[in-house]
């Protein structure tokens, strides 16, 4: 398993079809909902004191609200509003560019904190189980970068996009990958981003319980290793 995030110096552009993007058959995104609706749920009971606390904590950190909302692309290419708890001070994305490197000023003194740890991806349990997201799945993106490489994640969006997946665990320290860039942006668009795709159709192409059970095992491994 990768989890440092090695610098990509010569991935190559996703591949470009021309055919319809393959359909994830139906009893797999039945099951993976079924699994979903259980884990998520199971999850928000057990740390609902854990949300509190760190609600309490954002609000003495800084001013603005304990959730942060912003659009992402989902199933289907239908935008949903993604849940993250507040690592940045408020007006964030209108202050900078969609990506975050290492060391961005936006980020609280929190919200390092909470990024270093994944803590403040928790509240997306909401997104999977209202159905916008699923435990495992391609990491939804911004419109911005879906349209750079629209008829790829026409395939990958076949299925809802994820808490985790392949390229989260080989990209666990993006930021600080994106921190070594003359231009983080340009180097996302056009290295990080390319990768994260070839390994998000690789996953749409084969989704399976056994494997969303054995990536699920893998974060919560990586996350308690730091």
């Amino acid at each position: 398993m990768t989890t440092s995030g090695c610098r990509t110096l010569s991935q190559p552009e996703p591949h470009r079809r021309s055919v319809r993007p393959a359909q994830t058959p139906r009893w797999t995104l039945l099951w993976k909902r079924a699994f979903d609706v259980a884990v998520s749920s199971a999850g928000l009971l057990v740390l609902w004191p854990l949300f509190l606390l760190i609600a309490l904590l954002i609000r003495l950190d800084s001013k603005g609200p304990v959730f942060f909302r912003q659009e992402r692309m989902g199933r289907g290419m239908v935008p949903f509003s993604i849940f993250k708890f507040r690592s940045m001070v408020v007006g964030a994305p209108a202050q900078g560019a969609a990506i975050t490197a290492a060391g961005d000023g936006r980020i609280t003194r929190l919200g390092r904190l909470l990024r270093h740890a994944k803590i403040d991806e928790l509240p997306q349990l909401i997104n999977v189980l209202r159905g916008d997201m699923s435990l495992v799945g391609p990491r939804p993106e911004v419109r911005h970068y879906v349209e750079l490489f629209r008829e790829d994640y026409e395939e990958i969006l076949t299925v809802r996009p994820g808490i985790t997946d392949m390229a989260s665990l080989k990209y666990r320290n993006e930021a600080e990958l994106l921190s070594l860039a003359a231009d983080p942006d340009q180097e996302y668009r056009m290295h990080v981003l390319p990768d994260k795709i070839r390994l998000g159709r690789e996953y749409a192409r084969k989704p399976s319980l056994k494997l969303d059970i054995s990536l699920i095992a893998r974060t919560v491994q990586a996350v308690l290793r730091g």
